[in-house]
């Protein structure tokens, strides 16, 4: 498999400012990605993460601001990058016609020590439409052979547009153990989707982008975390005498009734907690039923940050 870039960033944007015409996509900003990372950049419609990354893709000159890619220009050092770095575009980049394989084949031609098209056929699950012209691809079947050809050149650092969309819960799934195995192989992994479940489960770092900068950024626990209370809820018979709960539990945490036989508890969450009420609740003869720990979710931060209107 790929082995890993050199030096421990991968991807530094700097200041980077993006103008189409009297339009400021891109307005300053500025982000690291780790060598052998998966960070996760989201933004909404419109909020210049694409511009961001296409920057650092070399399809981008930027108007003003540092961008650096393995150490070298995107745009300068372009021939020397393009054997470096795999894309995966949400659409396009293949031609209509061309079969599976044979795209597969092409494109490994051009790389002096390409992976074994065959290895992606096995991993990825095209072996049923080895024949099939792209354009008769359906959906999911299109990005798995685009993530193929991402691939196929052992890049030290690929970059992933929207990379299950249009996918089935299967092929989803083995797209994510895909992006997980390079990682634990060294190789850099920059994400763009609108998934934020995909972005939970597979990134080191977020990166949230809205009106052309960057407003949080941050592993996805300390995202969901800062500034949340988290939440137990649970049910049981109405009425619930709670003093002896409330003096059991710490001083800040708030248990309330928020209608007859729901049970609402906010403050720190902890196995100690968790223990206190199971215990308060045995003690008392009660069976507190669905009983869950509620957390902030990235979606929910996603929203708090970038507002619940449609762009």
């Amino acid at each position: 498999m790929p082995q890993p870039a050199a030096g421990p960033t991968a991807v530094e944007v700097v200041d980077l400012v993006k103008r189409y015409g009297a339009t400021t996509a891109v307005d300053g900003v500025s982000l690291t990605v780790p060598t052998g990372s998966v960070t996760a950049i989201l933004g909404p419609n419109g909020a210049g993460n694409t511009t961001t990354v296409e920057a650092a893709e070399g399809y981008r000159r930027p108007d003003s601001g540092r961008v650096r890619v393995l150490g070298l220009d995107p745009v300068a050092d372009a021939r020397t990058l393009r054997p470096k770095v795999g894309v995966m575009l949400q659409e396009g980049g293949i031609y209509p016609t061309s079969r599976t394989m044979e795209a597969l084949r092409y494109h490994a031609s051009l790389y002096a020590h390409p992976l074994d098209p065959r290895v992606l056929v096995e991993l990825l699950g095209l072996g049923s439409v080895l024949g099939t012209p792209y354009r008769r691809l359906s959906g999911g079947q299109q990005q798995r052979l685009s993530l193929a050809l991402a691939l196929v050149g052992r890049p030290e650092l690929v970059f992933l547009d929207e990379p299950t969309a249009g996918m089935d819960p299967q092929a989803r799934l083995a797209t994510w153990a895909v992006v997980e195995q390079l990682r634990d192989d060294g190789v850099t992994v920059v994400l763009t989707t609108h998934l934020m479940d995909e972005a939970e489960r597979l990134a080191d770092q977020v990166v949230v982008v809205d009106r052309g900068r960057v407003v949080a950024a941050g592993t996805p626990a300390e995202l969901t975390s800062a500034g949340a209370e988290n939440t137990v809820t649970f049910h049981a018979r109405a009425h619930l005498e709670l003093a002896e709960l409330r003096r059991a539990l710490d001083p800040v945490t708030v248990i309330e009734e928020v209608s007859p036989g729901s049970y609402r508890l906010r403050g720190t969450v902890d196995p100690q907690l968790l223990a206190t009420v199971t215990a308060w609740c045995a003690a008392h003869d009660v069976m507190p039923q669905g009983l869950t720990v509620d957390r902030r979710s990235l979606e929910d931060v996603f929203l708090e940050l970038t507002g619940r209107q449609i762009r």
